[in-house]
């Protein structure tokens, strides 16, 4: 089974992000993931493909384990768990330091940006987002 590469997207924390308690707002979260996945996307996929497709969110699953605050230093961490026809899985773990604030399971569809219907990743596409499989002696 092939290992997914993981991609760390440092989370900028603005003052609309606190809320009445003077934490971090949940719906801050949301944002923050969307952010972090598009950003591998974008990092790791041909700009060919970058060009041709898009990512809606289909679901997301967030279990909150701390607050953050203003003056956190936060990094989300996103591997993609599995990618089958025009769907991906993604967790992504929102860390402050060595402390996990959150940690989120999500489900995206890919559509074409032309059509904005669902489209299949190519095999070749899919494969950048895995280290290479060790060769065999």
């Amino acid at each position: 089974m092939k290992q997914a590469i993981p991609h760390r997207f440092p989370i900028g924390i603005d003052p609309d992000d606190i809320d009445f308690m003077g934490h971090v707002n949940n719906a801050s979260y949301l944002k923050w993931v969307q952010a972090a996945v598009l950003d591998h996307w974008r990092a790791l996929a041909p700009a060919d493909a970058i060009a041709r497709h898009l990512w809606v969110a289909l679901k997301h699953e967030i279990t909150y384990r701390k607050p953050a605050f203003l003056e956190d230093d936060v990094i989300a961490t996103v591997i993609v768990e599995k990618v089958q026809g025009a769907r991906a899985c993604y967790e992504t773990v929102i860390r402050r330091g060595e402390e996990v604030l959150a940690e989120v399971k999500s489900s995206w569809c890919c559509v074409d940006a032309e059509t904005m219907r669902p489209s299949r990743i190519a095999r070749d596409v899919i494969q950048r987002f895995f280290f290479p499989a060790p060769e065999s002696e």
